[in-house]
């Protein structure tokens, strides 16, 4: 995933313009999302625990009602970047702090590229033939700024060594 350059004016504009055609069922899309996600790494799964309840299976997972709810704030925090896409910067102490969620329930840096993979999937699933090299290139810039700015929540707290 790209992180390094700006998106361009175009790239924005691609980016809002197939989140619009996404954003109106977000725990649909986020299925989808989530449902590749442990496709990808079935690791993952041991991580969503509700009410110290282990899953025994990603559909279990997928169906509860806690995770369709994390799978609604994760959507929403899609949404926040497409709508903050002019001035991601706004939402630098916002991912910081979710970074460090993240990294205290134990999530690993490493499986954001995996999240990114499954984002991916899940706009390529959504939006067809829409779904074009430069919508995809624009989607990991913004994908990788995202995680950019997560990963200083990780950068901020002392290693466990």
């Amino acid at each position: 995933m790209e992180s390094g350059m700006p998106l361009s004016g175009r790239q924005r504009a691609l980016i809002r313009e197939s989140w619009q055609r996404v954003s109106g069922s977000p725990v649909q899309h986020g299925l989808v999302l989530f449902t590749r996600l442990f496709d990808l790494d079935p690791d993952l799964l041991p991580l969503f625990q509700y009410n110290c309840k282990q899953f025994a299976s990603p559909q279990e997972c997928l169906s509860s009602p806690e995770f369709l709810d994390h799978i609604r704030k994760v959507m929403l925090v899609i949404d926040a970047a497409v709508s903050h896409v002019e001035n991601l910067s706004s939402l630098e102490e916002y991912l910081c702090n979710l970074g460090k969620k993240h990294q205290a329930v134990g999530v690993k840096v490493e499986s954001f590229s995996t999240v990114g993979e499954s984002l991916l999937y899940m706009l390529e699933k959504c939006l067809g033939t829409a779904f074009s090299p430069d919508v995809r290139e624009a989607w990991s810039k913004l994908y990788g700024a995202v995680v950019k700015a997560m990963r200083r929540g990780w950068e901020t707290l002392p290693e466990g060594d």
